[in-house]
């Protein structure tokens, strides 16, 4: 393109700091995860894709938010060692039960309900058609956590008196 010159505008500090952490999360490792082989407890629940290859499975209730369901434990961060917080980055539905609206929350704390209480958590909403499945991952936004933090994933589908979704997840980690 002869002739064309761009000119980067001026940044604040507070712009240039929020820059940064874009530019962080999106250029970041992502680590995927699925149900743990060999569970224990609530400290331990998910283990990374590679070492399991089973999904987790969330049930919705009838007409109504099914019961929170663990999907990350006390010790299943950090993945990778030095890392001392994360955020949830997607899910990928691998499978479900019924076709159309499906609401999800994603909460982060000691229990589900104590995280939704808090207000420590995240929602998103998909509609898979036939075959049940959703065709790439569903993006999640939320905030950065401690490493260590419980995650927990509630389903509801309106109209349905159940509804399983079978799912992975992924996170990003951060040294800071």
């Amino acid at each position: 393109m002869s002739g064309f010159q761009y000119s980067a505008p001026s940044l604040s500090s507070d712009q240039a700091e929020q820059l940064y952490e874009v530019e962080r999360h999106l250029h970041n490792w992502e680590r995927w995860f699925g149900l743990a082989g060999s569970p224990s407890g609530e400290t331990h629940v998910a283990d990374r894709i590679g070492t399991t290859t089973t999904a987790f499975q969330a049930d919705a209730g009838n007409n109504t938010w099914g019961d929170w369901l663990q999907v990350l434990g006390s010790d299943d961060t950090p993945a990778d060692s030095g890392n001392v917080k994360y955020d949830l980055h997607r899910i990928i539905v691998d499978a479900s039960e019924r076709t159309g609206l499906h609401l999800v929350q994603v909460a982060f704390g000691a229990s589900g309900a104590a995280a939704l209480a808090a207000g420590d958590y995240t929602e998103f909403v998909f509609s898979p058609g036939t075959p049940q499945k959703v065709p790439g991952p569903v993006d999640i936004i939320d905030r950065r956590k401690a490493s260590g933090t419980k995650a927990w994933l509630r389903v509801w589908v309106p109209g349905q008196d159940t509804g399983t979704i079978d799912f992975f997840i992924g996170l990003h980690e951060y040294v800071e």
